[in-house]
């Protein structure tokens, strides 16, 4: 049995579930992170010394990093479902690869202030000057994703197949198109919008990014 620690909202632990639940893979989900603690414990750390989450443990086998995770499970235990996920070709290998660090390196530190500012901000203690100016940080990362979209006409990030790529990124698209971070003066990407309701069609989207963004 496959073990994932990590608490239910975290985007980060959302990526693993939703590639579990698109690989047909069963597993255990033990709650840590925020306000389930264990992260700063000695077991979990010996896991992982980073302290954060998700850590992924399979047998005698522990990994951490998400798009490690997500990597490793279509490897592993995949099949051809994880042959589709993350192709064998090594250029199209490459491709996916790229997407995945780019939302590590780019996408993510972009638009991390506009999810903190409005979900995890009450909002008497937000600031809307920040909050504005991730926004504007974040669009511009759509941005280069929408004329990806545009250009090869979808549905996914790679073309015809969806692919890992599409779940990294469509867990961060959640946060862009989710009612809970809307603010006056976004702008609209109807490549980057007609992808987005393609991805609400799979099963691992709608049980994992359904409930409402905390």
């Amino acid at each position: 049995m496959l073990t994932v620690w990590g608490r239910r909202n975290s985007i980060n632990v959302i990526k693993v579930l939703w590639g579990l639940t698109e690989l047909g893979l069963p597993c255990e989900r033990i709650d840590a992170g925020m306000a389930f603690g264990r992260v700063n414990d000695p077991d979990y750390r010996a896991l992982n010394p980073n302290g954060r989450v998700p850590t992924l443990v399979d047998g005698d086998y522990v990994l951490w990093e998400s798009n490690a995770i997500l990597r490793y499970l279509c490897m592993r235990h995949g099949g051809a479902k994880g042959l589709a996920l993350y192709p064998a070709d090594p250029g199209a290998r490459a491709s996916v690869d790229r997407w995945l660090d780019w939302q590590l390196s780019t996408l993510s530190p972009a638009e991390r202030g506009l999810f903190w500012g409005m979900v995890r901000t009450p909002p008497e203690k937000r600031d809307m000057a920040q909050v504005r100016a991730a926004m504007q940080a974040a669009a511009e990362c759509w941005a280069i994703l929408e004329a990806q979209l545009a250009r090869h006409g979808g549905p996914y990030v790679e073309g015809a197949a969806f692919t890992l790529a599409d779940i990294a990124l469509g867990a961060y698209a959640r946060r862009w198109f989710g009612e809970e971070v809307r603010i006056e003066g976004m702008p609209e990407f109807p490549a980057l919008r007609a992808w987005y309701e393609r991805l609400g069609e799979h099963e691992g989207f709608r049980l994992w990014l359904g409930p409402r963004l905390t």
